[in-house]
């Protein structure tokens, strides 16, 4: 038999009980009676891991422009949402220090906008179906501030938005540093539906302008949200429909979130989520992020290893 690292083979068990005689072999005995339980119980047993599959670690001096593009501009109507940024690809908004990426918004009037700040999106370099996504980040508090950690599909498969689905990984309101949320958005043509928390609270003085670990974990039937690795959030139930006469003809479960998405990070200012800066809001504010990393599960399976008696 292989020897089997952290385990006890059968000849060192024959060896304790020969060992021990009197008082100590009852003791002994029971003792061998569990190890060899363990052993037997974990004989072909199967293992699961999470494996890294993708990641930037921002160890460099600038923006990995192989793993990142920008978006650029206001977007239609504030990218739909009212916003007041003018997002740039310029280092005074994005750049890469001490191991960080930081995403500045600043206050300052730049292309007919009165606020700057950046988005950045791996379409076209990274995207993938299923797996962990962590982000290790903290994000600045302020009236009108709106980070965001999140997804969108590679490819608009069933349709535009909502139809081909949306994952927010993290999204923060910057006037409320305790709690952050994670929401996928689903749904057909006219037809826009998302999940509804619950929310992760930060308790004992934390807050999100400390570093915490945002992750999702995505399967085919279940998306599940966690903050350092304590879990807040699942949900297992959406619906995607691509027909514009009648959303109850619906594509097969779990569709839309069956497609490879990509990664956003982007710090919005203002809009129609936690509504826009005041006079408390100290510019500039960041964004920072450690890192970011997919992973995929992988199982590995030990086969049931034979033990043979010499005669």
């Amino acid at each position: 038999m292989d020897d089997l690292p952290g385990k006890i083979k059968l000849s060192d068990m024959h060896s304790l009980i020969s060992r021990n005689h009197g008082a100590n072999q009852f003791r002994s005995s029971l003792l061998v009676f569990v190890l060899l339980a363990v052993f037997f119980c974990m004989r072909g047993t199967v293992r699961a891991e999470w494996k890294l599959v993708w990641s930037d670690e921002f160890d460099g001096n600038s923006i990995n422009t192989n793993n990142w593009q920008f978006d650029t501009g206001n977007g239609n109507g504030g990218w739909g949402n009212r916003e007041l940024e003018y997002y740039t690809s310029r280092p005074e908004n994005a750049f890469v220090s001490d191991g960080m990426l930081h995403i500045v918004a600043r206050r300052e009037s730049y292309e007919g906008f009165h606020f700057t700040s950046a988005k950045m999106k791996s379409v076209h370099h990274f995207s993938k179906t299923f797996g962990r996504f962590e982000f290790r980040a903290k994000l600045p508090f302020g009236q009108g501030y709106w980070p965001a950690l999140w997804m969108m599909p590679e490819k608009s498969v069933y349709g535009g938005w909502p139809a081909s689905g949306e994952i927010d990984v993290t999204e923060n309101r910057g006037s409320n540093a305790t709690t952050v949320l994670g929401t996928i958005h689903f749904g057909g043509p006219g037809h826009h539906d998302q999940s509804h928390g619950p929310s992760f609270k930060f308790t004992g003085g934390d807050s999100v302008t400390n570093f915490h670990v945002y992750a999702v974990e995505w399967t085919t039937n279940a998306i599940q949200w966690s903050v350092d690795n304590h879990v807040y959030e699942t949900q297992t139930s959406w619906w995607s429909s691509s027909d514009r006469t009648n959303t109850a003809i619906r594509n097969p479960y779990p569709a839309p979130f069956d497609q490879p998405f990509y990664v956003i990070m982007n710090l919005a200012i203002g809009g129609q989520f936690g509504g826009n800066p005041n006079a408390t809001t100290v510019f500039p504010g960041e964004m920072q992020v450690d890192y970011v990393r997919a992973y995929d599960w992988v199982a590995e399976s030990k086969a049931a290893e034979t033990v043979s008696k010499s005669q």
